[in-house]
């Protein structure tokens, strides 16, 4: 339980509408929190800190699902840690996504008629800058929309100059360190967006190909190779088969004649080859793919590019000037007429990997790029976490976090591209190569150039934890906020992105990391569980449903799928379910306001409460350590399920109704529930405010008078508990349970009153016969009554008048077949536990299940029989 630090006069209860309605609240109330501040972290502060850095989403992008599950987590974790006393700082940004940004201008210009060449590349990139400001940060306002409570006096952008900064001196620190370089390496080349593309960046799909058997050479010195690839057998420069392979000893070392051309190829014997997989000769073409480069360096043999940036071919007169695509045919054909086609399988499904911005079909290709040698970087990386300074959430997204970094290669980080940060080396006339830091000038006079490509945008989005902070200046955000908390993002993206922010995190931080804990989600499917795409009908906009039903229900139906690590379905009927969640809290709140409901004055004392007051008390301090715990572990789903079962169940559905007769009879004893449940909704509106802010920033505000739950105190479990209390309500519960039940199953309805009679002396239930008769719409039994129904429950018996209200043979005849379906499941369970074969094979939690299903029948047997023995003889 909390003190209250307002002990202001409840506003009137005009000041709540009779309705809520999200529009008229969540807009005007976001702004307000801006307006105050409550976002914006003070560095100078005696205040802990806490630090969570925003995935920052591209300049281009829009909000869709997946933002807004991973925002609302991260909203809630920041919100929880504010309430706490911590100087929580939620930092956002955008990334400027070079790739996808320089599409978006270039499409634009092809409406006019242009290139990007025909502007060069200065006025180009001038361009790009007047579109982010234009279209570019839409997702910021849809933020505001989700209610985001971050710092945005501190906004960052990725080509912002801060950054720009950044990424200059760690390129070269790495640079002078030796852990960058530039080199001829096959790379993935998207001949669509013209630049290299890091193996992350590449998604395989299955595709219908087709697979050709080709053979090379003659006679006894020939053999047969298959691919998918015809097109790249015009820069095969050998076939290779394993050292160990009979069938080919004979030709290793051979020269054989490379079809459609007028060259010979050697044969080479390397291990790589499977001697199992297909004819066990495959050929090698190393300029075009990355296993063939490397057995090309073993065997020192020459790289032939056949194919230029287009994906259009260079050599061989007859193919000359065809795409890749129609050389393929055109070779094959060719191949056919000349009797080297020995097998065709058409269509063979096989992975193929597509660029993940254009999904152009990615081509391997031999060129000149800069590269990262993460090895060192990479291994830091994984003792990080290996020794405990880091930890994965859940444990057992570990083992893919190891699988990246132990086996990663070296990083390509240069792109063919204009927008971005240019690699800072000039290359001078005589040959000379110059890193350029940020504070140095470049090297001026004839001959001397900068290189022309980007680095990956990836390069500078791996910097984020501290270089949104100032660095490399030590400023005092830097020192107060870093290392940050927690990273919460998707798994999908450890090998993009976590990855890449704990090397550079650890290099330039001086062994520092980045973040103490890696909280990881799944992806936001939908409720089938399919993935959501554009291309697919079920691809959701959040904005839409947040006009329909609120923000605070789609946040808070994202919180209640949030399992550690796996994926999350969502549909439009449990956006509903939340909306009516949030309109029940709304509609109970405002009862409770005039009812009594107060937050004046210290609660009263033990002594003085109802049995009623002390369980939802004890109940309510249960909630709040179930809830911190589960924060604590990121459980998301299990502390929305436990706060929705406590508020609408416990709090709405039964505490509330059980005191409605106290409340209606007024008194002191009156006076005494309304104070508990002030506390109660107090509490209960400040455990959800993180998950949905507005509604309950709305109402809490209307109770306590208070300025806003953002800057509201987080509860405390104060150690209240009453068993005695726990247990006499679960007695009431039970009873009402139990005898709704029986009234739904005569088909009477809700509101039907039925005379009764309760014997309830000598339980602990007695003092609470007007709560049970309220809530059961029992009538005093009055003259005439006759008990045609009794049914005995919790030490009690509550004895029904339900003359000209039911069929009693009817009645009897289905609770005859209900017991007679009690008693099979008692026979079958009792047969099972009485076999000691099964015993002896079966698991513990197989046979618990049936012990489970018998104890089940007995209960159901004996309740079964009480209602027939309740009803009225024939």
């Amino acid at each position: 339980m909390t003190e209250n630090a307002q002990q202001q006069p409840t506003a009137p209860i005009t000041e709540l509408p009779t309705q809520y309605t999200p529009a008229e609240v969540e807009g005007t109330l976001y702004e307000r929190w801006v307006e105050k501040g409550y976002f914006t972290a003070d560095a100078k502060s005696d205040k802990p800190p806490y630090t969570i850095v925003i995935p920052p989403p591209n300049v281009t992008g829009s909000l869709h699902l997946g933002h807004a599950f991973q925002h609302t987590l991260m909203d809630a974790l920041t919100r929880r840690k504010r309430m706490q006393g911590y100087e929580a700082l939620w930092l956002p940004g955008m990334d400027h996504a070079g790739i996808a940004t320089q599409n978006k201008v270039e499409q634009q210009l092809a409406e006019e008629g242009k290139s990007r060449h025909d502007l060069g590349r200065e006025e180009f990139v001038e361009r790009v800058w007047q579109w982010k400001e234009e279209y570019g940060g839409r997702i910021l306002g849809q933020m505001r929309r989700l209610g985001d409570g971050v710092d945005w006096s501190r906004e960052r952008f990725t080509m912002d100059e801060g950054l720009s900064k950044a990424v200059l001196t760690i390129f070269k620190r790495l640079y002078e360190d030796e852990l960058i370089y530039r080199a001829e390496r096959i790379i993935n080349w998207c001949p669509r967006c013209l630049t290299a593309i890091s193996d992350i960046e590449v998604e395989y799909q299955e595709d219908a190909g087709e697979l050709v058997s080709i053979r090379y050479g003659e006679g006894e010195d020939s053999l047969v190779v298959a691919t998918t690839r015809a097109e790249t057998m015009l820069g095969d420069t050998a076939v290779a088969v394993h050292p160990d392979d009979e069938r080919y000893q004979h030709l290793i070392g051979k020269q054989i004649k490379l079809p459609l051309t007028d060259r010979t190829i050697p044969v080479v014997a390397d291990t790589h080859v499977d001697p199992a997989f297909g004819t066990g000769a495959v050929k090698v073409t190393p300029a075009h793919d990355p296993n063939d480069f490397e057995i090309g360096r073993r065997h020192d043999l020459p790289s032939l590019t056949i194919m230029d940036e287009h994906g259009v071919i260079t050599v061989h007169g007859p193919f000359l000037g065809l795409d890749r695509f129609e050389a393929r045919s055109t070779v094959v054909g060719a191949l056919k007429e000349q009797g080297r086609i020995v097998a065709e399988k058409r269509p063979y499904m096989h992975s193929v990997g597509h660029c993940s911005r254009c999904k152009t079909t990615v081509e391997p290709r031999l060129s000149m790029q800069w590269w990262v040698k993460v090895g060192p970087l990479a291994k830091a990386a994984g003792d990080a976490v290996r020794d405990g300074r880091v930890k994965i959430h859940p444990e057992d997204m570990s083992k893919r976090y190891f699988d990246w970094v132990d086996n990663m290669h070296d990083w390509c980080i240069s792109r063919q591209l204009w927008w971005g940060h240019r690699i800072p080396i000039w290359y001078g006339p005589d040959g000379e190569v110059v890193c350029v830091g940020p504070d140095e000038e470049p090297p001026t006079g004839e001959g001397w150039t900068q290189d022309s490509d980007v680095l990956d945008t990836w390069f500078s989005s791996g910097l984020w934890p501290f270089s949104t902070l100032g660095w490399p200046e030590q400023t005092e955000d830097l020192r107060k906020f870093y290392p940050t908390d927690v990273l919460l993002t998707g798994h999908d993206i450890i090998f993009f992105w976590v990855a890449r922010m704990m090397m550079f995190g650890l290099y330039a931080m001086d062994g520092q990391v980045p973040f103490h804990t890696i909280a990881l989600t799944g992806l936001v499917r939908d409720e089938f569980g399919k993935k959501m795409s554009k291309s697919n009908p079920n691809a959701v906009d959040p904005l839409v449903w947040m006009d329909a039903y609120g923000s605070d229900a789609v946040r808070f139906t994202l919180a209640n799928g949030a399992n550690p690590g796996a994926d999350v379905p969502i549909g439009e009927d449990w956006v509903k379910a939340s909306r009516n969640f949030t309109n029940k809290i709304w509609n109970a709140t405002r009862f409770a306001l005039m009812n009594g409901a107060t937050v004046e004055g210290p609660l009263p004392d033990a002594s003085q409460m109802s049995a009623t007051d002390r369980w939802i008390l004890s109940r309510l301090n249960t909630t709040v350590a179930q809830v911190d715990a589960y924060y604590d572990d990121y459980q998301f789903a299990k502390l929305a399920d436990a706060l929705y079962h406590f508020a609408w169940d416990e709090v709405f559905d039964w505490y509330v109704e059980l005191s409605k007769t106290t409340f209606f009879a007024g008194g002191e004893q009156a006076r005494v529930s309304g104070r508990v449940l002030g506390e109660v909704l107090d509490v209960t509106l400040r455990l959800l405010h993180p998950v949905i802010p507005f509604v309950t920033d709305a109402l809490w505000t209307t109770l306590t008078g208070g300025e806003s739950l953002v800057i509201g105190e987080w509860p405390a479990d104060s150690g209240f508990r009453d068993t005695d209390a726990e247990l006499e309500i679960e007695l009431v519960q039970r009873v009402v349970t139990e005898v709704r039940r029986f009234r739904k199953d005569q088909g009477l309805k809700d509101g039907q009153k039925v005379p009764a009679r309760l014997e309830l002396d000598g339980t602990a239930l007695a003092p609470h016969e007007a709560a049970i008769r309220q809530l059961l719409r029992l009538q005093p039994e009055g003259e005439g009554f006759a008990a045609t129904a009794t049914l005995p429950v919790a030490g009690a018996t509550v004895a029904l008048d339900l003359s000209g209200t039911i069929d009693v043979a009817a009645e009897r005849k289905r609770l005859a077949k209900d017991l007679a379906a009690a008693e099979k499941e008692k026979a079958q369970a009792n047969a099972k536990l009485g076999n000691e074969a099964f015993l002896a094979k079966a698991p513990d939690n197989v046979v618990d299940k049936i012990r489970g299903r018998l104890a089940k029948a007995d209960e159901d047997i004996a309740r079964i029989k009480a209602q027939l023995d309740g009803l009225p003889q024939q």
